[in-house]
């Protein structure tokens, strides 16, 4: 007989059964093996998770260590006319005194960078800010005038560490929320500055600026605590090798968020050159360097010269006032000589209070700017506006006109900080990104050291000729910004060079 036809129909049923009878632990196996093929990187998994609660807690906690940092910046502004009193300074030594704090910043500024991409942003951090807050202490307790300036020379340097914390901060954030939740950090910043300026007003009248430095520092011992609830950036795991421990971290961050992963595995590369001054010279990244350390220099150099400025010109009565008051009549040098105790009124506070609202009052235009013309022509604009601003303050106006371009001008040199910041966060890959920063903040610091002598020394014999070094630079710096290569404008954070 012939089987042939049977045998085949037969054959082809119990073919169809078997597939009807395929458990679905096999199928999940075969789905599985699909997902097990599927890889993602960091910058993906950090677009997928989004913004929630973890950068919240992330912002509010590193926007606390801005604050005590711009209450250290700006603690040099409110304390110079009181040690000038107590150790009978020149002008020149009152200068060094902002100036050593800026060499301590630009000496620690690379090595903070260095090891920040060599062993991580959270240490570096940590360790900045609890080594600035110790020696800001010791300062409240300076013997003399050469202890205080080692002693604040000190607090620059871990200043620079703490100043990592933007890099750390930058990691964290989705691209699309960069050019709104980076420059409202200017608020902490804001609240920072007039936080001392307030201090300085209730304290240094009837106990001293001393007290004032020690009451200052009392906030630093709850941030210490906060710190911890802060992660290691997923992007330096990454880069480091420690792949694990980054999943681990974003896992936290997106169940904090009530997010998820993306399918599949982290894959990174793993790099082996992390650190590398090399990196910021090569080819891709060479004239967008040598051009961000002039940029760095100038926004230091302007902003502190703004800072400094209305410091010296409220102590010295140096502005042209029309309806200058009694208390503003009284001039820094008399005929017999140097006065050295003129210290600030209630009105040299509050007016070094409403200048500090700058910081903030021009958040919406920087925004804006930011999202429109991208972050170049933003600090373009913003340095020409400050060029003119600058010079405009040795025309003779009333206090009111003077406290509102005074305003004008923090705002617009903040905001300028700001977007350089920014900027250099996004243009460098992380396996350098920490050391760009670093070589960034030590240039700038070199603004912040040559500030001091013209805001404060040579003020003393020209208005105008201690505004028009602030003015041209700007300029300038305005004008270079057109040469840098790179716009970061909705660009992925880069994970290697």
């Amino acid at each position: 007989m012939d089987y042939g036809p049977k045998t085949q129909l037969v054959s082809a049923i119990h073919l169809q059964e078997m597939e009807l009878q395929e458990s679905p632990t096999d199928k999940q196996r075969g789905a599985n093996n699909n997902n097990n093929n599927e890889t993602f990187t960091v910058e993906e998994a950090v677009e997928t998770i989004g913004f929630g609660r973890f950068h919240v807690l992330l912002f509010v906690i590193m926007g606390s260590a801005n604050i005590l940092e711009a209450m250290e910046i700006m603690l040099l502004a409110v304390i110079s006319p009181e040690i000038r009193c107590e150790w009978h300074l020149e002008d020149w030594q009152v200068a060094l005194v902002s100036t050593m704090v800026f060499l301590g910043f630009m000496v620690c500024g690379v090595l903070s960078g260095y090891v920040a991409d060599r062993y991580g942003r959270w240490k570096v951090v940590f360790a900045g800010f609890v080594w600035s807050s110790y020696f800001s202490m010791l300062t409240s307790f300076a013997p003399s005038y050469g202890w205080f300036i080692f002693l604040r020379s000190m607090v620059g340097c871990g200043i620079a560490g703490a100043s990592q914390g933007f890099v750390l901060k930058t990691e964290f954030i989705p691209a699309k929320y960069r050019p709104y939740l980076l420059p409202l950090a200017s608020i902490f910043w804001m609240i920072g500055s007039m936080l001392i300026i307030v201090i300085g007003m209730s304290v240094v009248p009837t106990m001293g600026w001393r007290w004032m430095i020690r009451i200052s520092i009392t906030p630093s011992i709850i941030l210490i605590f906060l710190f911890m609830f802060i992660p290691e950036s997923p992007r330096y795991n990454v880069s480091a090798g420690n792949v694990q421990a980054a999943v681990n971290t974003l896992q936290k961050i997106a169940d904090m968020n009530r997010s998820s992963l993306p399918a599949g595995r982290l894959m990174e590369p793993l790099v082996k050159k992390r650190g590398s001054w090399r990196i910021l010279l090569s080819s891709a990244y060479r004239r967008t360097t040598i051009l961000l350390w002039f940029s760095w220099f100038v926004a230091s150099f302007a902003y502190y010269g703004s800072v400094l400025s209305s410091s010296e010109l409220l102590e010295k009565n140096l502005l042209c006032v029309k309806d200058a008051d009694i208390e503003h009549q009284v001039k820094h040098r008399q005929a017999d000589g140097l006065c050295y105790c003129i210290p600030f009124g209630l009105n040299d506070y509050q007016t070094l209070l409403i200048s500090c609202l700058g910081e903030v009052v021009l958040i919406p235009l920087n925004i804006c700017l930011l999202n429109v013309v991208g972050r170049k022509m933003s600090m373009t604009i913003m340095q020409m506006l400050s060029a003119i601003l600058f010079l405009l303050l040795n025309i003779c106006s009333t206090m009111y006109g003077f406290t509102v371009l005074l305003l004008l001008l923090r705002s617009l040199v903040s905001m300028n900080f700001n977007v350089v910041y920014i900027y250099t966060a996004e243009v460098y890959p992380t396996t350098a990104r920490s050391l760009g920063l670093g070589f960034c903040t030590s240039f700038s610091r070199i603004g912040g050291m040559i500030a001091p002598f013209i805001a404060q020394v040579l003020m003393s014999q020209s208005v105008i000729l201690a505004l028009c070094p602030f003015a041209m630079a700007c300029v300038v710096c305005a004008l270079g910004n057109f040469l840098l290569p790179i716009e970061t404008k909705g660009r992925a954070l880069l994970q290697n060079s």
